[in-house]
Protein backbone atom coordinates (compact mmCIF):
# COMPACT_ATOMS: atom_id res chain seq x y z
CA UNK A 1 0.00 0.00 0.00
CA UNK A 2 1.43 3.38 -1.00
CA UNK A 3 0.54 7.01 -0.39
CA UNK A 4 2.01 10.48 -0.79
CA UNK A 5 1.75 13.06 1.98
CA UNK A 6 1.70 16.72 0.95
CA UNK A 7 3.17 19.08 3.56
CA UNK A 8 3.02 22.83 3.04
CA UNK A 9 5.78 24.70 4.84
CA UNK A 10 6.13 28.41 5.48
CA UNK A 11 9.89 28.48 6.01
CA UNK A 12 12.44 26.76 8.21
CA UNK A 13 11.10 24.55 10.95
CA UNK A 14 9.75 21.20 11.98
CA UNK A 15 6.33 20.26 10.66
CA UNK A 16 4.67 17.36 12.45
CA UNK A 17 2.53 15.05 10.34
CA UNK A 18 2.10 12.10 12.72
CA UNK A 19 -1.70 12.47 12.80
CA UNK A 20 -1.93 12.24 9.00
CA UNK A 21 0.17 9.07 9.01
CA UNK A 22 -1.95 7.53 11.80
CA UNK A 23 -5.12 8.33 9.87
CA UNK A 24 -3.75 6.73 6.70
CA UNK A 25 -2.74 3.56 8.59
CA UNK A 26 -6.10 3.15 10.32
CA UNK A 27 -7.46 -0.35 9.82
CA UNK A 28 -4.12 -1.92 8.95
CA UNK A 29 -2.59 -4.75 10.94
CA UNK A 30 1.11 -5.46 11.52
CA UNK A 31 3.88 -4.35 9.19
CA UNK A 32 6.55 -1.82 8.39
CA UNK A 33 6.05 1.76 7.27
CA UNK A 34 8.74 3.44 5.19
CA UNK A 35 8.70 7.20 4.58
CA UNK A 36 10.90 9.08 2.11
CA UNK A 37 11.03 12.86 1.62
CA UNK A 38 11.24 13.55 -2.12
CA UNK A 39 13.38 16.68 -1.84
CA UNK A 40 17.09 17.36 -1.34
CA UNK A 41 16.67 20.37 0.97
CA UNK A 42 14.43 18.87 3.67
CA UNK A 43 14.73 15.96 6.12
CA UNK A 44 12.56 13.58 8.13
CA UNK A 45 12.90 13.17 11.87
CA UNK A 46 11.32 11.27 14.71
CA UNK A 47 11.51 13.75 17.53
CA UNK A 48 9.87 14.83 20.78
CA UNK A 49 6.41 16.28 20.24
CA UNK A 50 5.59 17.36 23.80
CA UNK A 51 7.78 20.44 24.36
CA UNK A 52 8.04 22.90 21.44
CA UNK A 53 11.35 24.14 22.89
CA UNK A 54 12.92 20.97 21.47
CA UNK A 55 12.08 22.08 17.93
CA UNK A 56 13.25 25.64 18.68
CA UNK A 57 16.58 24.36 19.99
CA UNK A 58 17.07 21.96 17.05
CA UNK A 59 16.49 24.78 14.57
CA UNK A 60 18.89 27.08 16.45
CA UNK A 61 21.55 24.36 16.58
CA UNK A 62 21.43 23.63 12.85
CA UNK A 63 21.35 27.36 11.97
CA UNK A 64 24.50 27.77 14.05
CA UNK A 65 26.14 24.61 12.68
CA UNK A 66 25.33 25.46 9.04
CA UNK A 67 24.54 29.18 8.62
CA UNK A 68 23.11 30.70 5.47
CA UNK A 69 25.44 31.15 2.51
CA UNK A 70 25.69 34.92 3.05
CA UNK A 71 27.39 34.32 6.43
CA UNK A 72 31.15 35.08 6.19
CA UNK A 73 31.96 31.56 7.43
CA UNK A 74 30.29 30.09 4.32
CA UNK A 75 32.32 32.02 1.72
CA UNK A 76 33.67 28.72 0.31
CA UNK A 77 30.27 27.68 -1.16
CA UNK A 78 30.08 27.50 -4.96
CA UNK A 79 26.43 26.39 -5.39
CA UNK A 80 24.78 29.80 -4.88
CA UNK A 81 22.42 30.21 -7.86
CA UNK A 82 19.29 29.33 -5.87
CA UNK A 83 19.94 31.74 -3.01
CA UNK A 84 21.94 31.83 0.21
CA UNK A 85 19.72 29.28 1.93
CA UNK A 86 19.88 26.56 -0.74
CA UNK A 87 23.31 24.97 -0.33
CA UNK A 88 23.12 25.13 3.48
CA UNK A 89 19.74 23.33 3.17
CA UNK A 90 21.41 20.58 1.11
CA UNK A 91 24.16 20.27 3.72
CA UNK A 92 21.62 19.95 6.55
CA UNK A 93 19.61 17.37 4.60
CA UNK A 94 22.79 15.34 4.04
CA UNK A 95 23.35 15.27 7.82
CA UNK A 96 19.85 14.13 8.78
CA UNK A 97 17.64 11.27 7.67
CA UNK A 98 15.63 11.57 4.47
CA UNK A 99 13.86 8.25 5.10
CA UNK A 100 12.39 6.54 8.14
CA UNK A 101 11.25 2.98 8.89
CA UNK A 102 8.62 2.59 11.60
CA UNK A 103 7.11 -0.69 12.80
CA UNK A 104 3.31 -0.85 12.89
CA UNK A 105 1.40 -3.14 15.22
CA UNK A 106 -2.38 -3.50 15.03
CA UNK A 107 -2.51 -0.39 12.87
CA UNK A 108 -0.57 1.71 15.41
CA UNK A 109 2.80 3.33 14.88
CA UNK A 110 5.28 1.90 17.36
CA UNK A 111 6.53 5.33 18.41
CA UNK A 112 7.52 6.19 21.95
CA UNK A 113 5.24 8.23 24.21
CA UNK A 114 6.69 11.62 23.27
CA UNK A 115 7.69 10.89 19.67
CA UNK A 116 6.25 12.42 16.53
CA UNK A 117 7.10 12.32 12.82
CA UNK A 118 8.38 15.59 11.39
CA UNK A 119 9.40 17.06 8.10
CA UNK A 120 12.33 19.40 8.80
CA UNK A 121 12.19 22.26 6.29
CA UNK A 122 15.62 23.79 5.67
CA UNK A 123 14.73 26.49 3.10
CA UNK A 124 13.76 30.06 4.00
CA UNK A 125 10.70 30.40 1.80
CA UNK A 126 7.47 28.34 1.74
CA UNK A 127 7.49 25.02 -0.11
CA UNK A 128 5.06 22.24 -0.90
CA UNK A 129 6.88 19.09 0.17
CA UNK A 130 6.06 15.48 -0.69
CA UNK A 131 6.71 12.46 1.47
CA UNK A 132 6.28 9.05 -0.16
CA UNK A 133 4.89 6.35 2.13
CA UNK A 134 4.97 2.59 1.68
CA UNK A 135 3.29 0.23 4.13
CA UNK A 136 4.28 -3.41 3.84
CA UNK A 137 1.97 -5.65 5.81
CA UNK A 138 3.29 -8.80 7.51
CA UNK A 139 2.10 -11.98 5.91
Amino acid sequence: MQHQFEIATDGPGLYEFTAAVRHWLAGQEHGLLTLLVQHTSASLLIQENADPDVQTDLQAFFRRLVPNGNDPSMVYLTHTLEGPDDMPAHIKASMMPVSLSIPVRSGRLQLGTWQGIYLFEHRDRPHDRRVAAHFLADR
